[in-house]
């Protein structure tokens, strides 16, 4: 299952009332049944989104550059030393990343259709078969078949991706973690692809060095493309951002909270933890290579609470909050008691995720409550707007 999209029927945005008197002076907005709020400060919730949007794709495309070179070091000299250094470069990548997913979900330039690079950039679970050799099948994937694939190219990879199912994934953050870890076959650690397998100097531990490495280095430099070109779309005179910070607020507020809300809800607290949950699949955990899923899933919390107080790094709001604390302080604090709590349960599963499915359940569960418990709470806070928001919690 390709799960770059939610696959749970949870969003539909119902009430995009308009606002405003036709003046171009008003002060007062609200949706459906909403409590009126303060128009100019939703106009500097909305600008300060676009501000953390722009500094989140940002920090993924530096880091993702970082990678890169950390790549082109292990492949001019394939060591222990530098696949090392590759595997932290990429576990670096995906902090700032994760952080950014809950930009998704309302049409943006992410997973906008068609054309949005997010199916390229973060499928998964992916068929390892697809891209290299695995256990048992030593001649399996493209980079393997030199007469179906004879050119690696970026092209040729986009095109590759997907094609034939869901979980037929050749780009993105996690076939560049497949290439860099190999499939995870140890049950308390991640994959231990040896240095060989990038060496054309030596016998290896498997054929087609020269493949893997241009296939390895094809895929990165595609990732930091995609990052940049959302990273551009979002900065101050980017196309988009000026796009969304001229929405009418009622409509740019859905958003924001569709994103939040979409995220906790079917994506992190259903696709990413239930269903691992209930199968106990290591297939089914979202870095399953590298044992980076609890990161990532502290990451897409993190994003979460950053949209509602307006934060990232150095960047201090106004959020979301500051328009929800003058007219329902109690549905404030009690959002912003919401996210503390998911934070802290996340943080108290014991890595690594795969484990934690069958020996430390009740952590796992506890931390799906929080945040479905988080989701029922967005919604709160978007009915307080006049904002309808269906979602699967």
């Amino acid at each position: 299952m390709q799960r770059n999209l939610l696959s749970f029927p949870l969003l539909i945005p119902l009430a995009l009332a308009a606002c405003g008197d036709g003046t171009g002076e008003t002060t007062e907005t609200t949706g459906d049944e909403g409590v009126p709020y303060d128009e100019q400060l939703a106009r500097e919730v909305i600008e300060g989104y676009a501000t953390v949007v722009h500094q989140g794709y940002a920090d993924a495309r530096a880091s993702a550059s970082a990678l890169e070179t950390a790549i082109d070091e292990l492949l001019a000299t394939p060591s222990d030393e530098t696949l090392s250094a590759a595997r932290q470069a990429w576990l670096a990548a995906r902090v700032p990343y994760a952080q950014t997913e809950v930009f998704r979900f309302y049409g943006g330039p992410i997973d906008v259709e068609p054309g949005g690079p997010e199916g390229q950039l973060n499928s998964w679970p992916m068929d390892e078969a697809y891209v290299d050799y695995v256990e048992g099948d030593a001649d399996a994937g493209i980079i393997n078949d030199p007469v179906g694939y004879p050119e690696l190219s970026a092209a040729v990879l986009v095109d590759a991706n997907g094609v034939g199912g869901e979980t037929y994934i050749a780009t993105g953050y996690h076939a560049i973690e497949f290439l860099l870890w190999g499939q995870d076959l140890s049950p308390d650690g991640p994959g231990a692809r040896p240095h060989t397998d990038f060496d054309t100097g030596s016998a290896g531990t498997a054929s087609n060095q020269d493949r893997r490495g241009e296939y390895l280095r094809v895929v990165t430099e595609l990732l930091v493309s995609d990052l940049q070109g959302l990273t551009d779309t979002w900065t101050e005179s980017g196309d988009y951002r000026a796009t969304f910070t001229a929405l009418d607020t009622h409509e740019a507020l859905t958003n924001m909270l569709l994103g939040m809300g979409s995220l906790s809800g079917a994506e992190l607290s259903g696709e990413r933890m239930t269903v691992a949950f209930d199968t106990q699949d290591q297939e089914d955990e979202h870095s399953c290579f590298s044992d980076n899923t609890h990161m990532d899933i502290l990451g897409n919390e993190l994003g979460i609470q950053n949209v509602y107080l307006g934060r990232y790094g150095a960047i201090a709001g106004p959020g979301l909050s500051e328009l929800v604390a003058p007219l329902d302080p109690e549905l404030d604090k009690a959002m912003r008691d919401r996210l503390e709590a998911a934070v802290a349960a996340i943080e108290a599963i014991p890595p690594p995720f795969d484990q934690a499915l069958i020996h430390h359940r009740d952590e796992v569960q506890a931390a799906i409550d929080a945040l479905r418990a988080q989701t029922e709470t967005i919604v709160d806070v978007a009915t307080l707007l006049g904002i309808t928001l269906n979602l699967e919690a």
